[in-house]
């Protein structure tokens, strides 16, 4: 029990991870009672939650400071499946609807429609970039020379947690958009193939590390792992974890993209050529705010 306990005692506390996802968690609360939001729904949101919390905030980051292996898994858990599981729920509405009006009225609406706002939206959620960065971000903090700088510097390792997080909601935010294109910033068909293209840089580094004989990561010898395994066999899952259980998040993924897809063509929802051309030019499209 002594043990479990210890478990959920965090390894480094940071007030402003626990603020966050406290204010999600009561702002969600209230949101689910004042709109109603199914079952389903509720779960995924807790079960993305939950996991964050746990990346952030438990023992688990002592063993990904001091185990490969559980590094990666803390990384995608950060990156891929508790954002996933976040957006999949489709919280927006329920959490605008947790937001005091009065706070959304005088704060949020004027934000949203500044300049700089619009400008921000219009980079991050340009279908190459988004790929580009949500790829890219995940290989970053694993390349060799550079990890044993991000694994010493706390700083650098706070910043890999958030920035990992951070790219995760922004880029399921983008895929899983069940709108149709416009308002929706990218088509049906490019929301499909967007996870399938962002996931070739991972997949292939994890083969290499899963298939390697050379160790790429020795800073966790030298600061001594946390379990009794060798140097290649911890590479060796690490690259496992990547390349499989990280593939099956982008499948999945463009397996939801896919459904909403088939649904916005069941309702006749999809905009053909004919009917975009009998229409007036529409304005770029930014993703609501909350």
């Amino acid at each position: 029990m002594d043990a479990l306990l210890r478990w959920f005692i965090p390894w480094e506390l940071s007030p402003a991870a626990l603020f966050l996802l406290a204010a999600a968690a009561v702002i969600y609360v209230r949101g689910c009672r004042r709109r109603q939001t199914s079952v389903s729904r509720q779960i995924r949101f807790w079960l993305g939650w939950v996991l964050m919390w746990q990346a952030f905030q438990t023992r688990w980051d002592y063993y990904a400071e001091h185990q490969f292996f559980v590094h990666i898994t803390q990384q995608l858990s950060l990156h891929d499946f508790a954002p996933l599981l976040i957006m999949w729920s489709y919280p927006l509405t329920t959490l605008r609807a947790g937001i005091p009006l009065h706070w959304r009225l005088r704060w949020l609406k004027p934000l949203n429609r500044t300049a700089m706002v619009r400008g921000i939206k219009v980079v991050l959620f340009n279908p190459l970039f988004a790929a580009f960065l949500f790829g890219g971000m995940a290989l970053l903090w694993l390349i060799p020379s550079f990890h044993p700088f991000v694994m010493l510097n706390a700083p650098t390792y706070r910043l890999m947690n958030w920035s990992m997080a951070l790219d995760g909601l922004l880029f399921w935010w983008l895929v899983l958009d069940t709108r149709p294109h416009p308002p929706a910033h990218l088509s049906p068909g490019k929301r499909v193939f967007l996870p399938l293209l962002a996931m070739l840089p991972t997949m292939v580094w994890g083969a290499i590390l899963a298939l390697s004989m050379t160790d790429y990561y020795p800073i966790y010898e030298i600061c001594g792992r946390a379990l009794n395994l060798d140097p290649l066999t911890d590479q060796h899952l690490g690259g496992l974890i990547l390349w499989i259980p990280g593939s099956f998040a982008m499948v999945l993924a463009s397996m939801i993209a896919l459904r909403n897809w088939m649904r916005l063509s069941e309702k006749g929802r999809l905009k053909t050529r004919h009917s975009q051309a009998a229409t007036p030019a529409a304005s770029p499209a930014i993703p609501p705010a909350i």
